[in-house]
């Protein structure tokens, strides 16, 4: 993968609220003490809302939206070595994937794309959803229409999952944005009414929302190095097949049976929420092989 050097960084798709501004993977680390049971219970309590819906927040608690100072972080990505921090790059990315959703949206569905904020925060933050902390990893909340990520994540991720590869970050907010996606085509309001009247099935509907991102963050992949700046600069030079791998062994690693193995539980299909490995890995090589997000109705494929 090569990031081009002259696309501009548009750091307005970004809310940065660490803070002071600074931060990315050098930030306070995500916590693993307490209540959560250890290592394997903050991977657990990560992973299972990861590249999620976010619908395992504390709703019970006061959400509220907030705004951060882009005061260091616009300043950082307009430096010459921009391309070398993490905050900058994936503030990069995600300019990649609403460039692709800004054309594809109207035109495979007829529907104009509403842009969506990522939120950079560090340790917990207030959401429409409720409040969140690092633990329930990367997620998208629909009622403030935000992808919320706490950057450390990327550490767990590669250290303690092994998903060590770069492309595994533009795979996981890729998988946000396709939840926002849903949201706007009313796939995730449906989903959910669908939930309210079969409560015994809440579990498979929710895999089946879960893949259909996994589906798009695919297509994304496949037409990334289509993707520009405002000013027609593109933004990816390059994605190869080595990247490609690098989502997929993503995937793999965060599939709910794989996430049982790891923390020695039983591997139970009816208590997936994410889907499996290879159910993970099948429908995002599904998006990427067809580039065509209409190829990824989940709900219409059993």
């Amino acid at each position: 993968m090569e990031l081009n050097e002259n696309a501009q960084i548009d750091t307005s798709q970004v809310d940065d609220r660490r803070g002071s501004g600074g931060g990315g993977i050098g930030g306070i680390p995500i916590p693993i003490g307490g209540g959560r049971g250890g290592l394997v219970g903050v991977i657990i309590a990560v992973l299972v809302a990861l590249v999620g819906g976010g619908f395992g927040l504390n709703a019970a608690m006061d959400g509220g939206e907030s705004t951060g100072d882009n005061t260091s972080l616009e300043q950082k990505c307009s430096a010459d070595d921009a391309l070398q921090q993490l905050d900058c790059r994936n503030t990069l990315y995600v300019n990649s994937i609403q460039a692709y959703w800004r054309t594809e949206l109207p035109q495979e569905f007829g529907d104009q794309y509403q842009p969506s904020k990522t939120v950079f925060f560090s340790q917990a933050v207030n959401t429409g959803c409720g409040q969140a902390d690092s633990g329930v990893g990367p997620f998208y909340c629909p009622a403030d229409d935000l992808v919320y990520i706490d950057l450390t994540f990327y550490r767990v991720l590669a250290q303690e999952l092994g998903a060590q590869g770069e492309f595994a970050q533009p795979y996981v907010l890729a998988h946000e944005y396709g939840h926002h996606v849903q949201d706007l085509l009313g796939t995730e309001a449906q989903m959910r009414r669908q939930q309210e009247r079969d409560p015994g099935s809440a579990n498979a509907l929710s895999v089946k929302l879960e893949l259909q991102a996994d589906c798009y963050a695919g297509a994304w992949a496949k037409n990334a190095t289509g993707t520009a700046d405002e000013r027609g600069q593109k933004i990816f030079t390059s994605i190869t097949e080595q990247d490609i791998q690098q989502a997929i062994d993503t995937a793999e690693k965060i599939g709910d049976d794989a996430i049982s193995e790891r923390a020695n539980r039983p591997v139970n299909p009816e208590e997936f929420t994410h889907g499996s490995s290879a159910q993970r890995k099948e429908w995002f090589m599904r998006g990427y092989s067809s580039g065509d997000p209409k190829s990824c109705d989940t709900f219409g494929n059993g």
